[in-house]
């Protein structure tokens, strides 16, 4: 589990994958609405027209002063679904997310049925 500390200090963070590449500077962070750990983080992807946000899992990482390392490669993440970023992400595609990058989804017994908040 990474050591949080404050969320809004990881914004603009270079995000390393598991071999040490470069994926890209992390925009936003999702937490678990019931352990408020950070689960998801999103990097711009692509060239300046066109440009959207890629979800990368962010268990595990590992926090250093240069950036965050995750334990996934870089083909994953640039493999990982289009989602829409903007807002609430729907169930679908929390759990979308979840099996693509091979993780545990349940979904949460809240209302909304989703599991990921924005921070």
């Amino acid at each position: 589990m990474a050591e949080v500390g404050n969320l809004a200090d990881w914004r603009g963070k270079l995000l390393i994958d598991r071999e040490g590449d470069k994926i890209g500077k992390l925009e936003d962070v999702y937490v678990d609405v019931e352990t408020d750990e950070p689960v998801f983080g999103t990097v711009k992807e692509g060239f300046i027209v066109g440009r959207h946000l890629t979800f990368v899992p962010l268990q595990g990482a590992v926090v250093s002063p240069d950036g965050l390392q995750v334990g996934v490669s870089r083909d994953q993440v640039q493999d990982a679904p289009n989602i829409e970023a903007e807002g609430e992400l729907q169930q679908e595609d929390e759990s979308e997310l979840y099996h693509h990058f091979e993780l545990n989804y349940e979904p949460p017994n809240t209302p909304s049925g989703r599991r990921l908040a924005k921070r």
